[in-house]
């Protein structure tokens, strides 16, 4: 699912550390990066993200900015991931949360602004939100997330709702 083109001699934080801490990061409510020098020491953080030595420090924010950042430019952003795979795993998670396939399955298609404050690439505004934003597609099948696109907001972002069975 992601491709890390980092020199492994030169690597000082796994990926799977640093999407671990970052996932964590944001469960706890630690959504901007700059907090990650903070807790970048934090041992809890450290054992709950697979760190191997707890006396290292995790990734600072320029590292993980470096990660989210994932195929931006090339130099500095090694890191990058593939759609498909990240739209099969989704499926499959949902193929195999329910034992028999559902006659019929609902999408729902939603969009949701997120207010940019500064001048990030694709930063368009939207008048609906009355901001620069983003505007990423969602789409769900119940409560289970399948596919979620980051897109620019200079496009039409009305949610759609689908309804197709499973025989057609």
């Amino acid at each position: 699912m992601f491709l890390d083109g980092r020199r492994p001699l030169l690597v000082k934080h796994r990926l799977s550390e640093m999407l671990s801490q970052r996932i964590y990061g944001l469960a706890l409510g630690y959504e901007d990066l700059n907090d990650h020098e903070q807790l970048r020491s934090d041992p809890l953080l450290g054992l709950l993200s697979g760190k191997r030595d707890l006396d290292e420090p995790l990734a600072g924010k320029s590292t993980l900015n470096r990660l989210e950042l994932a195929g931006r430019s090339k130099r500095y952003h090694k890191i990058s991931y593939s759609t498909e795979s990240m739209d099969r795993l989704l499926a499959d998670l949902y193929i195999e949360s329910h034992p028999t396939m559902p006659g019929q399955i609902v999408l729902d298609l939603d969009a949701t602004d997120i207010p940019l404050y500064g001048h990030q690439p694709e930063r368009f505004f939207h008048g609906y939100y009355d901001s620069y934003c983003y505007l990423p597609l969602y789409i769900f099948a119940g409560d289970q997330l399948l596919c979620a696109r980051l897109r620019p907001a200079n496009q039409d972002g009305l949610p759609v709702r689908l309804k197709r069975s499973a025989a057609s």
